[in-house]
C-alpha cells in the first residue's frame, strides 16, 4: 500500500475505510460523507477538490468488496 494515497488509489482507500469503519455498509454512505471519510484518512494526501463521482464510486465499490469479504467470508 502506498504511503501517500490519492484519488487514484481506490482499492487501498477501500481497505482502509473498511478497517476504520467496519460497522458501516458502504452502499448506505452518501458521496458527501464518503468524501469526508476519504480526506480524513491520515494517509490521504491528494487535493480534496480533485474528487468526482466516478472516483468516489470506485472507492465505494472497493470498500463494498472489503465489506462483503468480511461479512460473508
Amino acid at each position: 500500500m502506498p504511503q501517500e494515497l490519492t484519488w487514484e488509489n481506490a482499492e487501498d482507500i477501500g481497505i482502509l475505510l473498511s478497517e476504520k469503519h467496519p460497522e458501516i455498509d458502504p452502499l448506505s454512505v452518501r458521496f458527501t460523507d464518503l468524501h469526508s471519510y476519504v480526506v480524513g484518512l491520515p494517509e490521504f494526501k491528494d487535493d480534496p477538490k480533485k474528487s468526482n463521482e466516478s472516483k468516489l464510486e470506485a472507492i465505494q465499490m472497493a470498500w463494498h468488496e472489503e465489506f462483503l469479504d468480511r461479512t460473508q467470508g
